[in-house]
């Protein structure tokens, strides 16, 4: 794992996963909200934005964290591994209400300055109908770039602890085995 997409609905825990992992692995961490948003809100023009991803996935190694349907296929290309949290929407709604709560007014770490935490019926709306909405097609696409590619799937919290374990013991075989051997 070297090349990690990390993707799912708002509140599954993308951000926090891709902490995580690049702490365990030693990987640079990008969290494409922090990119694409500018202050205020504001977005980043699309041809701007795809020219930023193209960028971003020439890296050697990588974690990036964020769905942005519309250029996902660029980093879901150039990942050797794809994460999709595919957590119940009860979890993803109670974690976005404490975020807003934790963050409300100020911008979260893992956002651009001039972004203050925000919650709205649309955002909500979205996380309520992801996945019956969004979940199907983005299935499908996994499906499609399965092919030389570790794709996994996390339905539950436990199962991320899990996965990270296993991260973290598939760190210390490699290193085991590239460590000299004392003499």
């Amino acid at each position: 794992m070297k090349r990690i997409a990390i993707i799912g609905s708002g509140g599954s825990g993308k951000s926090t996963l891709a902490r995580q992992l690049g702490a365990i692995l030693s990987l640079e961490v990008t969290h494409l909200d922090s990119i694409f948003w500018r202050p205020g809100w504001t977005k980043t023009p699309l041809e701007e934005w795809t020219t930023i991803q193209q960028e971003l996935v020439q890296k050697e190694t990588w974690i990036m964290d964020g769905n942005f349907g519309g250029t996902q296929h660029i980093r879901l290309e150039a990942a050797d591994t794809v994460i999709f949290l595919d957590l119940p929407r009860h979890t993803c709604l109670w974690r976005i209400i404490k975020r807003w709560y934790q963050y409300a007014g100020r911008s979260r770490p893992d956002l651009a300055p001039g972004c203050p935490e925000k919650l709205g019926l649309s955002f909500l709306a979205w996380i309520w109908n992801y996945r019956r909405r969004s979940r199907p097609s983005i299935l499908e696409r996994l499906k499609r770039y399965a092919q030389g590619r570790r794709i996994v799937v996390i339905g539950h919290p436990r199962e991320v602890r899990q996965f990270l374990n296993e991260a973290e013991l598939e760190k210390a075989a490699s290193s085991a085995q590239i460590a000299p051997k004392p003499s």
